[in-house]
């Protein structure tokens, strides 16, 4: 835990700083504003036994999967969206009217209520023999845990962005700014204006982050495969319009439609060709350059 709060009642006189109604009251936040922590982070801990199957359900919020820290929610209603992306941990057994007067608080911008819905103080009764020293051993563990895994991804990373440096020289550089190189080409069929092309990508930043792919098994290399997206069996062939209307970025497009069946490019995308000065959400920085592996599958239709 942070040395801040070390010692300390963390929860007390923290707020419930996110409001919305029918859906579900947030707190636990040190800064009040969603983008505090404790200090430290914990991964998911899923059961596939405890839902989001009503109001009242306490369970962990998060800004993406692994991310864990001291803001919790509880539920206004069933919310089942949230199953298997939220930590459920308890529930509300006394006291769902002081909830449910809580999701009806007036808020603004941000979900924010407008007068402040205090937590006084948190009292925890222990049951069994759970102790807080056995919480530390487990999270020293987990610490350990993602060192490990940092270290692992970061060779990975390093081997990828070297690997795809070395190939730079050879990539030939189109008007536009894009170097492609073509990794194969053979003879296979030429899409034709308008038709649905299926295409396998690796989508990289320049120091060999993936930031997305269609391929399970890069994935599973890089140790991020989304679970749910594995199950729903989306690691598969991007769709595509091969066409300059596509909805893609630039850089993509244009070394799409170099391309025929069979075809495996690296990209080479200077950043005005991509997501230039907006970015992509927490994912692709402002002005960054990016590198896709494209492989055109087949004409889908």
């Amino acid at each position: 835990v942070d040395t801040v709060y070390k010692g300390k009642r963390f929860f007390d006189s923290l707020t419930f700083h996110r409001v919305i109604k029918d859906f579900m009251i947030q707190g636990g936040d040190p800064l009040g504003n969603g983008m505090g922590n404790p200090g430290y982070r914990f991964p998911d801990e899923f059961d596939e036994s405890l839902l989001h199957d009503r109001k009242g359900i306490l369970s962990m919020a998060n800004s993406g999967p692994e991310t864990n820290g001291s803001q919790f929610f509880i539920t206004l209603k069933e919310t089942p969206h949230l199953n298997g992306r939220h930590t459920v941990f308890g529930e509300v057994v006394v006291g769902m009217e002081i909830v449910d007067a809580i999701g009806l608080v007036q808020t603004g911008p941000q979900d924010k209520p407008v007068e402040p819905v205090v937590i006084n103080t948190v009292n925890i009764i222990n049951k069994g023999k759970v102790s807080v020293n056995s919480f530390e051993k487990e999270m020293e563990e987990i610490e350990n845990e993602r060192i490990a895994l940092e270290e692992r991804i970061s060779k990975v990373m390093n081997e990828t962005a070297a690997a795809m440096e070395s190939q730079k020289a050879g990539a030939e550089e189109l008007p536009s700014g894009l170097k492609i190189l073509f990794l194969n080409q053979g003879d296979g069929e030429q899409p034709k204006e308008g038709d649905q092309v299926l295409i396998d990508y690796e989508g990289y930043l320049q120091d060999g982050v993936l930031f997305d792919t269609s391929i399970l098994e890069i994935a599973q290399k890089y140790e991020m495969v989304d679970e749910r997206r594995e199950q729903e069996r989306q690691y598969a062939p991007l769709p595509a319009i091969y066409s300059q209307s596509a909805q893609l970025i630039a850089g993509f497009k244009e070394g799409m439609l170099k391309m025929k069946v069979g075809d495996e490019a690296l990209l080479y995308i200077p950043s005005h060709l991509g997501y230039g000065e907006r970015g992509a959400g927490n994912v692709i920085p402002p002005n960054a350059d990016l590198i896709f592996k494209l492989k055109l599958v087949e004409i889908a239709n």
